[in-house]
This record gives structure tokens, sequence and C-alpha cells, in this order.
């Protein structure tokens, strides 16, 4: 999909292990304009990210195999990834999660389970602050 000015809308590379709030969020995203690649782990979410280099990712933090912290923490330390805001996905409520989340290079967290709205506003919050910079 794109906009009207002929520039691809931004792309949101959607991660997480459960395959109907993957499903969930990449629908209603789709819907609001935005292109989605989905992956359902880590080690997905890293070929994604380093094949097609999305605007932002919303990054689950509890998968399997590589977990969201460890690909959170790859994807920064790489120089074709570090800039991409990643937004964390995570049932852990806890100010320590949040703060561990930010630690490893998490730009926002989101706290799950939570509405699809929510979410796209944190994505186009984020998108904001990248062009911005």
């Amino acid at each position: 999909m794109t906009r009207g000015d002929a520039t691809p809308a931004p792309l949101v590379l959607v991660v997480d292990d459960v395959d109907h709030g993957r499903e969930i969020f990449a629908e209603y995203l789709e819907f609001r304009g935005f292109r989605v690649a989905t992956a359902a782990d880590g080690l997905e979410a890293l070929e994604k990210a380093f094949e097609l280099l999305p605007d932002v990712i919303l990054m689950d933090l509890s998968l399997p195999g590589i977990d969201g912290w460890e690909a959170t923490r790859r994807l920064k330390q790489d120089d074709r990834t570090r800039d991409i805001p990643i937004i964390a996905l995570t049932a852990h409520a806890l100010a320590a999660a949040h703060d561990k989340a930010r630690e490893v290079g998490c730009n926002a967290v989101v706290t799950k389970p939570c509405l699809p709205k929510d979410l796209e506003q944190e994505v186009r919050r984020q998108l904001e602050a990248k062009t911005t910079e």
C-alpha cells in the first residue's frame, strides 16, 4: 500500500509467537495503512529485520529460541538495524521488566494485553520521533 504521494507506507515488523495476537496486530495495522511483515520467533525476526529493514519493529519479549531480549540486543548492535525503533510487547507489567527492555535497546514498552489502537499510537509516536531526529 502506498500513500497518495507515492511514498511507500511505513513497514512494521510484528514479532509474536502467538499466532492469534500476531495476526490481530498485523491485520489492524494493515487496515490502518501500514505495510506489515510478521515473524513467529527471534531467529525469524532477525532474518526479516536484516532483509526488509522495517521502519518499526514490534517485538514480543517472550519468544522461543532466541527471545525478544536477545533479538533486540543483536538488532541494536548491528549497523544496518540499530536505528530502527523497537517497541517491546510484553506481558511483564513490572517496572523492572520495562527497565530491562529499555536497557537492551527497546525504544518503548507496551504491556499486553493491549488494544490495537494503543499499539498503533505508539508506532506512530516512534515513527514521528524517528523523522524529527
